[in-house]
């Protein structure tokens, strides 16, 4: 009897470990995982760049999102944007919100936009890739003289860092800004090309923009490199006060996290390496390590809610800062070296990648080598960082 008893025990046992391990295999379905593999649909796009650039290295994101839902998700009212200035094509024209400013001069983009801009493989060129470049600090590419030339074009190149404290006195260092920036890449280990080109993503090339001129009133002596906490308002200036808000005292931030992030950003050293760290933290470290996953919240290492987490609201942001980091490692002569690009899968994916809103099917071709966005390249694109602290 004992014996039996022994055997069905076994028995049981063996069902509920067999069923446990179909259990995790199906579960292990429907996870994100990293391959060097891609869809059919992708690989002539890859094949052509590793022919240019042996050295390059491309990991694809299998996302198991559906394509449908993740758009769903992205087409919100005031999630992506774009320039009120931009075709009727780009912009949302439902009754009741066409054109209604959720920024300044910025209103909710199409659902075709999104489209475009979230389908990878308009994106699969020397330039506009590099939105997938992984985002990890590289002690071989990063070096002042490379961040120089990413800088090179704007009032940051070659500059000597000079601030305003809270009493108005002008402070004048030793240290020029790639300095400032290369050490907050080391500090970080965020890429210095990133943080590089996100400066001038966020402020432009002039050190006269209000986020870093130290000069707003009730805010004197305050500054912010990457315009964190710069959520949008309709008031005037709503949001760069809303940055130097957080550069101030982290809107609502625990000591612990203040004295983390180096705040108050009272000089622009301790706002470019405290909002490198801001960006480290929480971005890079939590799975959103290439500039398009900061865009579009699709990946989270720590198994979060999606679709929320998002640097930028413009929805053309990687797009651009694409192309600022190309010219960084052209410039520096980088191009040969090995770069890891991470690109994302969506599941059930249009057979052909989606068209831009303002071009046509003509546009597109199987070579990759025609144009793949017609759009404004130069444009200081950013609306604020939206609901993410």
């Amino acid at each position: 009897m004992k014996r039996k008893v022994i055997i069905i025990t076994i028995v049981i046992i063996t069902v509920i470990a067999i069923s446990f391990i179909l259990i995790n295999k199906n579960v292990a379905k429907t996870e994100m995982y990293v391959s060097s593999e891609f869809p059919e649909s992708y690989e002539p796009y890859i094949e052509e760049l590793k022919k240019q650039y042996p050295n390059w290295d491309f990991k694809a994101l299998y996302t198991n999102l559906d394509w449908n839902y993740v758009i769903d998700n992205e087409n919100i009212f005031g999630k992506n944007l774009v320039p009120k200035s931009y075709s009727d094509s780009w912009k949302n024209t439902n009754p009741g919100e066409y054109n209604v400013e959720v920024d300044s001069g910025w209103v909710d983009s199409s659902r075709k936009a999104v489209e475009f801009a979230m389908d990878p493989r308009n994106f699969l060129n020397n330039i506009r890739v590099f939105q997938f470049e992984e985002l990890s600090y590289n002690s071989k590419t990063n070096t002042k003289s490379s961040i120089e030339k990413i800088l090179y074009g704007t009032e940051f190149y070659n500059e000597t860092v000079e601030y305003l404290n809270s009493s108005g006195q002008n402070i004048v260092t030793d240290k020029k800004y790639s300095d400032l920036i290369l050490s907050a890449a080391k500090t970080s280990s965020v890429s210095g090309f990133h943080l590089a080109s996100r400066i001038k993503q966020e402020v432009g090339p002039f050190l006269s923009h209000s986020s870093i001129s130290g000069k707003v009133e009730g805010f004197e002596g305050l500054y912010n490199f990457y315009n964190i906490g710069a959520t949008s308002s309709s008031e005037p200036m709503g949001a760069i006060k809303n940055g130097l808000q957080y550069a101030k005292d982290g809107k609502g931030a625990s000591t612990a996290t203040k004295n983390k992030y180096l705040i108050p950003w009272n000089t622009k050293e301790k706002a470019i390496t405290g909002g490198a760290i801001f960006i480290g933290s929480s971005y890079i470290n939590l799975g959103q390590n290439t500039i398009y996953l900061q865009k579009f919240h699709v990946n989270d290492t720590e198994g979060g809610e999606l679709f929320w987490h998002q640097y930028m609201t413009n929805v053309l942001a990687p797009y651009s800062e694409s192309k600022l980091i190309y010219n960084g490692y052209k410039n520096s002569d980088l191009l040969d070296s090995s770069i890891s690009f991470i690109i994302p899968i969506y599941e059930n994916m249009p057979e052909l990648p989606c068209l831009s809103p303002s071009i046509s099917e003509d546009d597109f071709t199987e070579d990759n080598t025609k144009v793949f966005a017609n759009v404004q390249t130069t444009l200081n694109v950013r609306t604020g960082p939206r609901n993410f602290i």
